[in-house]
């Protein structure tokens, strides 16, 4: 028998109403237009608004949207998993609220929290229950609401950050589509150039940490940035030297959407034409975990049956790594 891999299948994605430009943020701390297009390529993002709502009200609007496209029973879903660094709670799990409020009454369902490098790791993860044969659909959401933990008088974070959600479903192949190689890595020590400094149970949320805004994220972008170009880029390379691969095999690099630089010098590291990436973060900013799903639903239209794509992110903590995908169907009409 033919070894069974995990395909992807279709994917969907959920973005709100509310969009945030850049010269709305003008008004709210002091910096402008040009200085964030140029150091980050976002132009606009888009916020959830409403009383109550939080990542899980956007996963769920992915996976519904995903079932209809798919033409997928809510019944049918062996197993959700949630990427987010934002959860509805602390407990339970995002994913359960997700799973409950989309009707997937047969699905097992969890939390996956690896920051912006999410929704790759789940993946992966994912991936290893439909090889093992065990089951045969299974729903990867990547959702966050960062505005939630975005501090908007903070000029160095408050212009990065989006909210959104996005979904793919895998399914069981065994023609050599989907999932075919991997490289992922954390190192630790990087965790105190990007974090929320409270809010956990090593400093747990008190008057003295709301008044210090320790609930919102804190970054040292210089740090971080050195680091994901570095990292995004090693990895994407490693993916096509470990599968005997030029830039030439690739169709898309789907770069994680965190700055326009980083994924400039990712694609230039693989020897990619910048027609070959997939770039929206003009539109969304940083969603975190919806980055990649976006990517791969606003470019659907344009990928076919064979193609191979390298999806790469880098995220706090530190998280990193690249995947090698051959996309399983050619464009829905």
């Amino acid at each position: 028998m033919a070894p069974i891999t995990a395909a992807i299948t279709g994917v969907a994605a959920y973005t709100p109403d509310y969009v945030l430009t850049n010269k709305e943020l003008e008004q709210m701390v002091d910096t402008n237009d040009e200085w964030i297009t140029t150091r980050t390529g976002i132009k606009q993002r888009h916020i959830l608004k409403g009383e109550g709502l939080g990542a899980s009200y956007l996963g769920v609007q992915a996976v519904k949207k995903l079932l209809e496209k798919t033409n997928s029973r809510p019944e049918e879903i062996d197993l959700l998993i949630c990427a987010t660094a934002t959860p509805d709670m602390m407990f339970p799990a995002t994913a359960n609220i997700i799973q409950y409020e989309a009707g997937l009454v047969n699905a097992f369902s969890f939390d996956l929290m690896a920051a912006c490098s999410g929704f790759l790791f789940g993946l992966t993860t994912a991936a290893q229950y439909i090889q093992s044969g065990r089951y045969k659909k299974v729903i990867l959401v990547g959702a966050d609401k960062m505005s939630s933990i975005v501090d908007y008088t903070d000029r160095s974070t408050c212009v990065l950050f989006g909210d959104g959600a996005g979904a793919v479903l895998l399914e069981p192949n065994t023609e050599g589509y989907g999932l075919l190689d991997h490289v992922h890595y954390t190192n630790g020590a990087g965790w105190v150039h990007l974090h929320m400094k409270a809010g956990g149970s090593r400093r747990p949320a008190s008057h003295e940490t709301v008044e210090a805004r320790e609930h919102f994220v804190y970054q040292e972008g210089a740090n971080v940035f050195k680091h994901a170009v570095v990292g995004m880029a090693e990895a994407s390379y490693e993916i096509l030297e470990r599968n005997q691969l030029s830039s030439d095999d690739i169709a898309w690099l789907v770069p994680h959407q965190a700055n326009k630089r980083i994924i400039d010098a990712t694609a230039q590291r693989m020897g990619l034409d910048e027609n070959k990436v997939m770039l929206n973060i003009d539109k969304y900013g940083n969603t975190t975990n919806a980055t990649i799903p976006l990517c791969l639903r606003d470019y659907e239209a344009r990928l076919k049956k064979g193609d191979l794509l390298v999806l790469a992110a880098f995220g706090g903590g530190f998280t990193w790594g690249a995947s090698l995908v051959k996309w399983a169907y050619d464009p829905q009409v």
